[in-house]
């Protein structure tokens, strides 16, 4: 093999070797669409909710489908959102806005947000378990888009809720 053609094989492998292990990098964010109006493109879930009872002030946990066993549940320090206790914020019509990322499988713990933050450490599954109130607390749920997209999601949501236009949401309960 003359050294001109071995100098093309070296150039061709090269060249073959770079392009196969360069990846596309492709974004996993997609670009808004016209509704988003410069808003973020993902934002936490905007959910209201009604329950059975009060349970504005008790902690919120996560049921398996089932209803039998702890998914999810925070952590002593994990109750505060925006430097608050992340209670959920009253709205119209007795619909709760949630501020903690509850779900259709929530139930309530008979501990307050603030007895429950005084603990030194989250008790045992088996213990939380004893300490729900109810396992089925919500009557009525909806996913109303992101959060991002309301102005004064306070207001904007009461707006919603007393136009009894809650169709423009998704139901999830």
């Amino acid at each position: 093999m003359q050294k001109k053609d071995f100098n093309y094989l070296v150039l061709f492998f090269s060249l073959f070797v770079f392009l196969s292990c360069s990846s596309q990098v492709t974004s996993r964010v997609s670009a808004p669409d016209s509704s988003s109006k410069g808003q973020e493109v993902s934002s936490a879930p905007c959910i209201i909710y009604k329950t059975r009872s009060d349970y504005a002030h008790n902690v919120p946990v996560t049921l398996n489908e089932k209803k039998s066993g702890l998914t999810s549940y925070p952590g002593v320090k994990d109750l505060m959102y925006q430097g608050r206790m992340a209670y959920p914020t009253e709205l119209a019509q007795g619909f709760l806005l949630d501020n903690r990322g509850i779900g259709p499988n929530v139930a309530f713990l008979d501990y307050t947000y603030e007895q429950y933050q005084e603990l030194d450490q989250v008790p045992g599954l088996e213990q939380l378990m004893k300490h729900i109130t109810d396992k089925d607390p919500v009557t009525e749920m909806y996913n109303c888009g992101p959060r991002s997209q309301y102005k004064d999601i306070e207001n904007d949501l009461n707006k919603l809720i007393n136009s009894g236009n809650l169709n423009s949401c998704k139901k999830i309960k």
